[in-house]
């Protein structure tokens, strides 16, 4: 009895590895290899829903595509270093920019917005090195677009 439980657990195990590799196929074939920019410089808004929002929209990309096929960056300026901020104190928002962070995706900071607002990167922000710190937001923008990354405002 316990040889066929095990045999047919088996058999469905096999059949939803099948399935997974299948749709991930489909998913590269259909979307191929991707170079991504998302764009954040407004306020979370109230319970910072855009920041956890875009956040979320950038972990579906990678889910569609697959994380061997995207190269992600995300690009903070003005009001969008209030992400980092609020990720300070908020253990959702902590959790999910480490997941992203976990995919490789990689965050710019944009150091017009720290001078003038005088902000700290290591006291006020969460999880931002010096390496993360760009001289322009908006020109980072420009720059990745030059090299062949697509636009997104979530």
């Amino acid at each position: 009895m316990k040889r066929i439980y095990f045999m047919c657990l088996s058999v469905v195990l096999l059949a939803a590895a099948v399935i997974v590799q299948s749709s991930t196929a489909e998913a590269s074939e259909r979307y191929g290899k991707q170079k991504v920019v998302y764009h954040i410089n407004y306020d979370g808004g109230p319970e910072d829903k855009l920041y956890r929002g875009a956040m979320q929209n950038i972990q579906n990309h990678i889910n569609a595509v697959g994380e061997e096929n995207i190269e992600v960056k995300i690009v903070l300026h003005g009001n969008g270093l209030g992400l980092l901020s609020q990720a300070k104190s908020n253990e959702s928002l902590q959790g999910q920019i480490l997941g992203l962070k976990g995919h490789n995706v990689s965050v710019h900071v944009c150091n017009n917005t720290l001078q003038g607002r005088n902000i700290s990167y290591e006291n006020d922000l969460f999880d931002v090195f010096q390496e993360d710190i760009v001289p322009s937001g908006v020109a980072e923008l420009s720059h990745l677009q030059q090299m062949g990354y697509t636009y997104i405002k979530p």
